[in-house]
């Protein structure tokens, strides 16, 4: 720890840091501080832009709240939480795509029944969401639990009124014998992120616009899958190429129809005319997911030229 130089300190914060008795935090503070090291050789980090970055990162925490995520949003709008959800949750060609959390999930949704109107939005579009999932064989799961949110007519979420008292735009249900699940909505619109904290004020130094497509968010969850993140996106939004926070896949944006026929309408309680989004979600057994992660991990460790160990499911440095 003597005589540091910018060229042997990275290697004498490893040797400090080896001492942590658990080998995969141990290999992701290794990669770390190489990674955050060679950012501050390559680009001459200079003690101004440090100090920025320091206290922009300090903003960022000192907006946020249980309701407000301004840390998922800076994650989100720089694709690392994107990334992450493919790297952590990776698809087989048969199951549903998965996408970002986003800063709007909250814990405090209702569990309703399936016909839901999940909105008290009087000048929303209406619209109905009927849905199915099922297994990467086709079967039919009954029982998972399907958490959706989505904004509201003016582009808001409830958590971004003052006036908040309770969920609104929300409900957590349970699909039905068949895999069906079904609820009432709005159409969605498209909106900014949060304009007033400094995430947007990063968009605007470069030259980024703030505005998300539309879309309905959903998490899926069942005991012996893998959760499923993701969203659908209605086809046709003028932001549709341009997310803010990367969270738009070919997969996952569908085209809205109407129910035209008396029958459903009777059957879903909507009037004819009412806008219609189907999907069918494929959900991933969490054998298949551990198996698909490993492998990846092992191919990602191998363009590295190392080798690696397995702990609980992901890489560690090997020993040697």
């Amino acid at each position: 720890m003597k005589d540091l130089t910018t060229e042997n300190i990275t290697e004498n914060v490893h040797a400090i840091n080896s001492q942590c008795t658990n080998p995969r935090t141990r290999y992701i503070f290794e990669r770390l501080v190489s990674h955050l090291h060679d950012f501050a050789r390559e680009t001459r980090l200079s003690t101004d832009e440090w100090m920025t970055g320091l206290d922009f990162l300090t903003d960022v925490g000192q907006i946020s709240t249980d309701l407000r995520r301004e840390m998922i949003l800076l994650s989100d709008t720089l694709g690392l939480s994107a990334l992450v959800d493919s790297i952590d949750h990776p698809r087989t060609g048969k199951s549903t795509e998965g996408t970002v959390l986003g800063p709007f999930h909250t814990h405090d949704a209702r569990e309703v029944e399936n016909g839901y109107s999940i909105h008290k939005d009087p000048e929303g579009t209406p619209l109905l969401v009927l849905c199915t999932v099922r297994d990467t064989a086709g079967n039919p799961l009954q029982g998972v639990q399907v958490d959706v949110w989505e904004g509201d007519s003016h582009g808001n979420y409830d958590v971004q009124y003052p006036d908040r008292d309770g969920p609104d735009g929300r409900g957590i249900l349970f699909s039905e014998h068949d895999g069906s699940f079904w609820f009432k909505a709005v159409k969605p619109v498209s909106y900014p992120i949060p304009m007033d904290g400094p995430v947007y004020s990063m968009l605007q130094m470069l030259g980024r616009h703030p505005n998300r497509p539309g879309h309905v968010h959903f998490l899926l969850r069942k005991d012996s899958f893998d959760p499923l993140i993701t969203a659908l996106y209605p086809r046709g939004d003028p932001y549709e190429a341009s997310d803010p926070v990367f969270g738009v896949k070919d997969s996952l944006i569908v085209d809205l129809s109407e129910v035209t026929d008396a029958q459903l309408a009777k059957r879903y309680g909507v009037v004819e005319g009412t806008a219609l989004l189907t999907y069918d979600f494929v959900l991933v057994s969490v054998t298949e997911t551990l198996k698909l992660r490993k492998e990846k991990a092992e191919e990602a460790i191998k363009k590295m030229g190392r080798s690696m160990e397995d702990f609980q499911g992901l890489p560690i440095l090997d020993v040697d």
